[in-house]
């Protein structure tokens, strides 16, 4: 600890108030909040504080603290937020581009108001709906408001198409309209104000419902809808009338979409979930209005790896609420937030001045264990589970940010050129019980799954991550190192008979074909990534160099996402926002995905064989039968009895005593 942060700690007051911590550049990488800034600042930096890999390595970056004392601890969680949004540190979490979120705006302040999107929420009279993640669903929404609302879209100013909404106009004022309305009011997507077709009563009358649509109060557009189609019925006006008509029936077709998950409450809700992947987490909130589901959204947090549910809760609804024009009165959540009451004091101060709260403005945030908000919660998090996934493959897909990914690399590893084909190595096991390793290849950013392969480690005993990367390596490059170095020993028939088998074993499930061996004719790899630090590089630079192979060769360490090349003391540390960052991140999930389903799949074989071992009267002869005949425990499971009794040294009851022991263990 330097004599600078020293001389901070020392001066820290016993009052709320937000710090920042900054690195030796002066760049703030942690802004945090505290009731006492005395108390949870010096915690960083009590020997007995058992901070969790990302706070030691933030705290090992800070040079210098800064701090600002408020009132009271709702000044200082606005404040924090309002840090946060300015300056993205690194070891914050943070909401991925949410400056860019759009709005739907009904500008109540202008005269004839207009409905539009917009990118950013002020408070200044206006109505704003949203955030919305998707551009596209808004300009949907907008097209669909129009066909059953006929407001203006033009944008003229309209303070001359009649007099002041209050007061007398000023001396001189004239009404002033245009010739003829444009061809909105002809296909009947516009009332015409401009041409005084609408008084401003008849038109704000309009934006209303729009309004109560927006706010999932279809009964209440529905009834006003209703009674302007019976006076116009009573009218005469039967084209007027039939117009209403077809309104009426879009409304209630929408409403009966909303109705297939209705909940009990009458207030307004929010169900907010989670989905965690590597260093992000997706946020998937579902929107009701008095017990409809009128919307749902997601957004994306990053820098979550370290943080625990309850953080990372407690960060989405900060920053979400901040920016979000509409408080429900009751918030359900997959995980508690942290802080909980300063944020619900925080947010019932923030409902108080919206027009949501009307009759009163009180707000729950509830985390349910069991029941119907249990199950919606629930459903919430499926979705968000599915939204990652879908975002991943999406990025997989995107043949722009692949590229960039690829030269970011090049540039941060200095390759001589983007590296097309990458390999990366995991290896997964439980307390050194059946090691596994897997290979994952990408080409050109992209997974190549007829390539992957699975090992198991034969050589190796106990939990000895250096030498089953060896071993993984060896197996992998040691033919084609063969023919590129004719000094090294090529392998006997039988080794390569035994690889070609374990091979066709690995590898039988639709992710992996089989190849028929692992050889030369495989292309060597631009990059090789090995899960794990400096001790896994090393251990991996000592098989390259024992096989003449000189193939880029790099180790992924997860705790701060650092890159170690062989020589060189310090790691390589990509930006947070980098798309090289974000590939190596996805190939080495997809490494350990595919490693720690085969580990489960030799554990779960594992313990299948131990309970054939145990049963009466199988004895090594009819537990080589049944396993000779049916390739495994596992499909020994599924056999029938008569399938079983069938088989040759068997008989019904020793088929009975198989069928119950399994039956036991699944």
């Amino acid at each position: 600890m330097n004599e600078k942060i020293q001389s901070v700690l020392n001066s820290l007051p016993h009052q709320p108030g937000i710090y920042l911590m900054k690195d030796a550049q002066g760049t703030i990488i942690y802004v945090g909040k505290a009731i006492s800034l005395y108390n949870r600042v010096r915690s960083y930096f009590q020997e007995s504080t058992d901070l969790s890999p990302k706070n030691r390595s933030m705290v090992s970056r800070i040079d210098d603290i800064e701090f600002l004392v408020v009132k009271n601890e709702v000044e200082a969680l606005v404040l924090e937020s309002n840090y946060i949004k300015q300056y993205r540190p690194k070891y914050n979490v943070l909401l991925r581009d949410d400056k860019n979120y759009p709005y739907i705006k009904v500008s109540l302040s202008e005269d004839f108001p207009r409905i539009y999107r917009v990118r950013s929420f002020h408070r200044d009279g206006n109505r704003y709906f949203g955030p919305y993640t998707d551009s596209g669903a808004v300009d949907a929404t907008l097209d669909l408001l129009n066909k059953l609302f006929a407001f203006r879209t033009c944008r003229y100013d309209a303070s001359n198409w009649a007099p002041p909404r209050q007061g007398e106009p000023q001396a001189g004022w004239k009404q002033k309209l245009l010739s003829r309305p444009c061809t909105q009011y002809y296909i009947h997507r516009c009332v015409a104000p401009c041409v005084g077709y609408a008084s401003r009563e008849e038109y704000n009358a309009i934006i209303q419902q729009v309004i109560l649509f927006l706010e999932g109060k279809h009964e209440e557009v529905l009834k006003e809808l209703q009674a302007r189609m019976e006076r116009a019925a009573e009218e005469l006006n039967f084209e007027e009338a039939a117009r209403l008509r077809d309104r009426i029936q879009a409304v209630e077709r929408i409403q009966e979409k909303q109705r297939i998950i209705n909940t009990e409450g009458q207030d307004d809700q929010d169900v907010i979930a989670l989905a965690s992947g590597d260093d992000e987490t997706c946020a998937q909130v579902f929107f009701f209005r008095s017990g409809k589901l009128v919307g749902r959204e997601y957004f994306i947090l990053q820098g979550t790896r370290e943080s625990s549910p309850g953080e990372i809760m407690q960060s989405f609804l900060q920053q979400f609420y901040e920016s979000s024009p509409h408080v429900p009165a009751e918030i359900i959540v997959e995980a508690e937030p942290d802080d909980r009451s300063m944020i619900q004091n925080w947010l019932k101060e923030k409902r108080k001045g919206t027009s949501a709260a009307r009759a009163n403005a009180g707000i729950t945030i509830s985390a349910p264990k069991r029941g119907d908000k249990l199950r919606l919660v629930e459903m919430v998090k499926q979705n968000a589970q599915q939204v990652l996934e879908q975002q991943r493959i999406k990025w997989l897909t995107d043949s722009q940010k692949t590229q960039l990914a690829l030269e970011e690399l090049q540039e941060a590893l200095n390759l001589a050129s983007p590296p097309q084909r990458i390999e990366c190595y995991d290896i997964s096991n439980t307390q050194g019980t059946n090691s596994v390793g897997a290979m994952v290849v990408f080409e050109g950013g992209r997974p190549k799954n007829s390539e992957y392969r699975r090992f198991k480690i034969k050589t190796v005993e106990g939990p000895n991550d250096f030498a089953s990367h060896q071993e993984v390596l060896r197996r992998r490059f040691r033919k084609a190192a063969s023919v590129l170095d004719q000094n090294t020993s090529m392998p006997n028939e039988a080794e390569l008979l035994e690889e070609e088998a374990e091979a066709q074993q690995d590898n039988g499930d639709s992710e992996a074909k089989p190849a028929a061996r692992f050889d030369h004719e495989w292309a060597l790899p631009d990059l090789v990534i090995i899960d794990g630090g400096k001790g896994q590089l090393s251990a991996a630079m000592e098989v390259m160099q024992e096989l003449h192979l000189d193939i880029p060769t790099v180790g992924l360490a997860k705790e701060n996402e650092e890159i170690f090349v062989p020589g060189s003391p310090d790691p390589i540390i990509l930006p947070r926002t980098s798309q090289g960052l974000y590939m190596v991140q996805r190939i080495r999930d997809e490494a350990h995905r595919f490693g720690i389903t085969y580990h489960r799949k030799l554990r779960s074989d594992r313990a299948f064989k131990s309970v054939l071992d145990e049963i009466p009267g199988i004895g090594p002869r009819r537990k080589q039968a049944l396993m000779k005949h049916f390739g495994s425990v596992r499909a020994i499971s599924s056999a029938s009895l008569d399938d079983l009794a069938a088989l040759d040294g068997m008989n019904r009851a020793a088929a009975e005593k198989v069928k119950e022991y399994i039956g036991r263990l699944e």
